[in-house]
């Protein structure tokens, strides 16, 4: 696959970045039409693994010349029928990029709904989809001695933490997601990762890691007959019990330092807040950092998910679909579902110094795992100062913060100040004159108390009621990664 360029770059060159975002969405015309009659390795490759199309039997032979045909074919990766050669999984290139430089690797997933030409069997294990993005992404990028990947699916996540670390436990309830798994790591030429056949924390009884991911099957689906339990994002408990029974139990998996990240769906049920609920789910212990994202009406929720399945809007079966997920949600009297991250940490020593739930909207694309860290890192310094320590302590904005002010016409002073994140999560956080003085004269210069007094003296207010005020606030734009501490 190397020696025919089947790349995603080069791929997506050759059908264009318009046919590029179709197969994206299920819609394989565009890229069809883009490659036309062609024959090289490249079309032929990008047809059957990135389509999931049939080829002939000359074409993948002329493309494949070292491993041939009846290499692939005992791999299990494509099946004969005379002269035709049909994908019996898609073969699809990933480009990454992290710390240690950019990689690609071939991930092979079951054939998704475009290629099958209709809804997915309930055994479907999933390829690189948006969510195993959002997870890549939020990974903190600390190197470690172990790591676990709960419900490791194509085995993405293990594939991105083997980078960081020498040893990766993978587990999956679905033995068809450990073979796809085994598979990826040697399409790849990736040592160094166990698979456990379990559900969630079974196969790692008694063990503990460094580092945890896991991208579990969190969607919310009713347990009634004639509605479908896709494996791969149905964990087979009721409502959020799932993620519920993930973050309760990471803790006794962390070794002290140790880090545990994933994404996750939560009621909100007769008005009890959703990130009130994942609150009560985390060990006491723990460092916690809870991230929504966004909170969807049941409606939008069941018509997301019913759609994923492959069932097409309009039809009866569709109708029935969503009608069984309104009547599981009101049943619990769920108004909303939220969407979000979850990081979860035990201390070194001591007890806990983080418990953030917090909503943001912002962020987009971006790789947050390198934010994370860099906020934790300044978090855990500036919890080890009391009061007198931070007042001494000397900080610098971060390098993606702006401030915008907002004046009524003919007014000289801004009726609203913002601080704005142009990277991380893409903050935007109104602070007063006070605050917004003290951010913009933390050049590196001198230290925080001073900057509190010469504030106060310019607003002849009194200083050690304004640094009351301001240092509580000033521990968030650390944490929040606005401020840095100037050796940082």
């Amino acid at each position: 696959m190397r020696a025919a360029g089947y790349r995603s770059a080069e791929l997506r060159s050759a059908w264009g970045p318009q046919a590029d975002d179709a197969v994206a969405r299920g819609l394989l015309g565009p890229a069809m039409r883009a490659l036309g009659d062609r024959r090289d390795p490249l079309a032929v490759l990008g047809r059957l693994w990135g389509l999931g199309r049939a080829v002939t039997r000359d074409d993948l032979a002329t493309a494949l010349p070292s491993v041939g045909v009846a290499g692939v074919v005992a791999l299990g990766l494509v099946a004969e029928d005379g002269d035709a050669v049909a994908p019996t999984v898609l073969v699809r290139p990933q480009a990454i990029a992290d710390a240690d430089g950019e990689e690609e690797w071939w991930i092979a997933s079951d054939l998704d709904e475009a290629a099958l030409g209709g809804p997915l069997p309930e055994d479907h294990v999933l390829g690189v989809g948006g969510a195993s993005q959002t997870l890549a992404r939020l990974q903190v990028t600390w190197r470690a001695a172990s790591a676990l990947d709960i419900g490791t699916g194509c085995g993405i996540q293990a594939l991105r933490l083997r980078r960081l670390v020498p040893r990766v436990v993978a587990t999956d309830i679905s033995e068809r997601a450990l073979r796809f798994t085994r598979l990826n790591a040697l399409l790849n030429d990736v040592d160094g990762i166990e698979t456990r056949h379990g559900s969630l924390f079974e196969p790692v009884e008694g063990e503990v890691f460094e580092r945890v991911a896991s991208n579990p099957p969190f969607v919310i689906t009713p347990r009634v007959a004639g509605v479908p339990a896709y494996e791969y994002r149905d964990g087979g408990l009721e409502g959020d019990a799932l993620v519920a029974s993930v973050i309760a139990g990471v803790g006794a998996h962390l070794a002290p330092g140790g880090v545990a990240q994933s994404l996750g769906n939560w009621e909100y049920r007769d008005g009890e807040s959703g990130l009130d609920r994942v609150k009560g789910w985390v060990d006491p212990e723990l460092d916690a950092w809870v991230i929504e994202r966004e909170v969807l009406d049941p409606l939008a929720y069941a018509e997301l998910w019913v759609r994923d399945g492959g069932t097409v809007p309009g039809t009866p079966a569709y109708a029935g679909l969503i009608d069984a997920w309104l009547e599981d949600f009101d049943r619990r009297g769920v108004t909303g579902i939220g969407f979000g991250y979850v990081l979860l940490r035990r201390p070194l020593a001591g007890a806990p110094t983080l418990a953030r739930y917090e909503r943001v909207a912002g962020g987009g694309d971006a790789a947050f795992g390198p934010h994370l860290a860099a906020c934790l890192e300044e978090h855990d310094r500036a919890a080890l100062l009391d009061d007198d320590g931070l007042a001494a302590a000397t900080l610098r904005v971060a390098s993606d913060v702006t401030d915008a002010r907002h004046h009524r016409p003919g007014e000289e002073s801004p009726s609203v100040i913002e601080l704005r994140q142009g990277g991380g999560f893409g903050r935007t956080i109104e602070v007063d004159p006070a605050l917004a003085a003290l951010v913009g004269a933390c050049d590196g210069d001198l230290a925080v108390g001073p900057l509190v007094g010469a504030i106060a003296e310019l607003l002849e207010v009194d200083a050690d009621d304004l640094r009351a005020d301001l240092l509580p606030r000033v521990r968030e734009l650390i944490v929040a990664g606005f401020l840095r501490f100037l050796d940082a």
